[in-house]
This record gives structure tokens, C-alpha cells and sequence, in this order.
């Protein structure tokens, strides 16, 4: 006769494998966690990567730290996410070039940001602005779209690279307004506005955070802001919609992903967890600071927000038959 205490060992194993799964994603996660940031340290995504992950370590009750992995507009660390270990402790900061529009940009996509990618939640919004040069005098977009139909190819607009957000909002513009204004590239944001001051480029579409100082100090006149509200920072800057573009709509965004195949219970934790951080006065107000507009909310709300910015880039990517930098 099997003894009780013997019987009990024997049940043990069945009734494990009985618990639902949720009961194990309650153990999660048992050790650190990293968000990867498809760019260098130092940059805006870096900084917002590291408040997020401040914000989730305090959810999750275990650190979560940044690893930068940059280059390919993003694709090389969405990449990295992609084909980790779907066990929840890979995260990843996907962007708009890197999961939107790279795809149309080369033949080789090394992965797939629909069917390998898990999309958690949107983190933040990045307002950008459409800047010129304060000493060309445009006192508006109107006039600014004015000078460029008589003068074609007499305006000049930095990018931070051939295949940038920057590039693609102003390739955007360019063909709602009708008008022809000259591509000049740069290796990043800062050396293009250091031209924009100095003259050399005449305008451009920036992030707010990389031109605001510039705007406040009146060396670059803000003369539309392409997202679909009016932002805290320039709040008497207009929407392009509100000076007669309603589609150059260039928001810079940032979101929450992990490898596909992660567990539905883990990433509901996760979901929560960035959510709740995003949520919180701390991390909101540290976000706002650097000019980003935290957006949490479903995953499916973040996948049709990428379906539509994939839609909405083809078009200008083949248009202008830009490459991958």
C-alpha cells in the first residue's frame, strides 16, 4: 500500500501541471530585466528608455536596466528583441523608422514588426515642429510655402540622415504643400541645426526637444506643429492642420516591445507595469521635461497605430526612393 506521505509526492507534480499559467506568471520576474534602445546613449531615446525603466523597476520590484544598441535607423536593436528569448525579460524601445518605415527602405528587413514582435504599449509621443531660420522673416507657413512656390529649389531643409522621421516629415510636407525644397542630410540631428542657425539650411522638421531652446530664444521661428493637437511646450504654435495641412502629420513615437512568442499572462504584467509607470506623476513630469508626451494604452491600440504609420510612410519612401542610411 503506497503510503500517504509517498502518495502526496506522486500528486504533487499533476497538480502543478494543473495550476494555470497564470499561477507561474506570478513568479515573474524572478530576476532583471533589460529594455534595449535601438540608438546610442545619450540621446533622447536613451533618456526616455531610462526613465521607463526606473518607472517599471518600481512595478515589477526588480531592476531593469538600458542596453544600447544602435545603428540602421533602429533596426539593429529591434532585431536583438525580436530573436531573444521570449520569456519576457528582453524588452526593446521600437521606433518609427526601425518598425514602420525601414521595411519599404530595404529589400533585406531582418525581421518582421508584425508577426515578430509583441507591441506591449505606445510610451511616448515626440511632438516635432516645422522651424525656419528666424532671419528669412517668414512670419507664418503660409509664407514660408509661398516663398518656396516662387523660388523652387531655392530652400534647403536638414535631415538627421537619408532615412530619418526628420527626412520622411519633410518629404511629407513637400508634397502636401506642392512645393520644391532641397534634402540636405546630416549625421544626426544636432549638426543639422547647427547649419539651420548658421544659415546653411533654411528650415526643417525637427523634434521638439532638439530645436526648443533655439524657438524660445528667437533664433528659430515655430511656425507649425505637426501633430494632431497643440503641445504644452509651444502652445501658441498652430497644428499643420490648423494652417491648412491636416495630413503632414509627423509625430515621433516611441514603444514598448518584446519577442512575439512571449507568454500572454507575462506580457500582461509587463503591459501593466509600463503602464502604471507611465501613468505616475514622477515618470510623466520627467518625460514631459524632455519634450516627450508619455501615451500609454492597449497593445491594440499601439498595433493599429503602427499599421497606419506604415501606411502612411510607404508612399513617401517609394516616392522618393529613399535607402536605408
Amino acid at each position: 500500500m503506497i503510503s500517504t506521505k509517498r502518495r502526496a509526492l506522486l500528486a504533487a507534480p499533476l497538480a502543478a501541471a494543473a495550476l494555470p499559467r497564470s499561477s507561474f506568471a506570478q513568479a515573474f520576474p524572478a530576476r532583471p530585466l533589460k529594455i534595449v534602445v535601438p540608438f546610442a546613449a545619450g540621446g533622447s531615446a536613451d533618456g526616455i528608455a531610462r526613465i521607463l525603466a526606473q518607472g517599471m523597476s518600481a512595478q515589477l520590484g526588480q531592476p531593469v536596466t538600458v542596453e544600447n544598441r544602435g545603428g540602421a535607423g533602429g533596426i539593429i536593436g529591434i532585431d536583438a528583441v525580436a530573436k531573444a528569448p521570449p520569456d519576457g525579460y528582453t524588452l526593446g524601445l521600437g521606433n518609427a523608422t526601425g518598425m514602420s518605415a525601414a521595411q519599404f527602405m530595404t529589400e533585406k528587413m531582418p525581421f518582421d514588426s508584425d508577426r515578430d514582435l509583441a507591441h506591449l504599449t505606445m510610451v511616448v509621443r515626440v511632438p516635432e515642429v516645422l522651424v525656419a531660420n528666424a532671419k528669412l522673416g517668414f512670419a507664418n507657413t503660409a509664407a514660408l510655402v509661398a516663398y518656396a512656390k516662387a523660388n523652387p529649389g531655392k530652400l534647403n531643409y536638414g535631415s538627421a540622415g537619408a532615412s530619418s522621421i526628420i527626412r520622411l516629415a519633410c518629404e511629407l510636407f513637400k508634397v502636401e504643400a506642392g512645393i520644391d525644397i532641397v534634402h540636405v542630410p546630416y549625421k544626426g540631428i544636432g549638426p543639422a541645426v547647427v547649419d539651420l542657425l548658421a544659415g546653411q539650411v533654411q528650415m526643417t522638421i525637427a523634434d521638439v526637444p532638439a530645436v526648443l531652446q533655439h524657438v524660445r530664444a528667437g533664433t528659430l521661428k515655430a511656425l507649425a506643429i505637426t501633430s494632431a493637437k497643440r503641445i504644452p511646450m509651444l502652445p501658441d504654435v498652430p497644428t499643420s492642420a490648423e494652417v491648412g495641412y491636416p495630413k503632414v502629420l509627423s509625430d515621433n513615437w516611441y514603444g514598448l516591445i518584446a519577442p512575439a512568442g512571449t507568454p500572454p499572462d507575462i506580457q500582461k504584467r509587463l503591459h501593466g507595469a509600463a503602464v502604471a509607470a507611465l501613468q505616475s506623476v514622477e515618470v510623466s513630469q520627467q518625460l514631459i521635461a524632455q519634450g516627450a508626451l508619455p501615451a500609454p494604452g492597449s497593445s491594440e491600440e499601439f498595433r493599429t497605430a503602427h499599421r497606419d504609420e506604415k501606411a502612411k510612410w510607404a508612399p513617401i519612401v517609394k516616392a522618393n526612393n529613399i535607402k536605408l542610411d
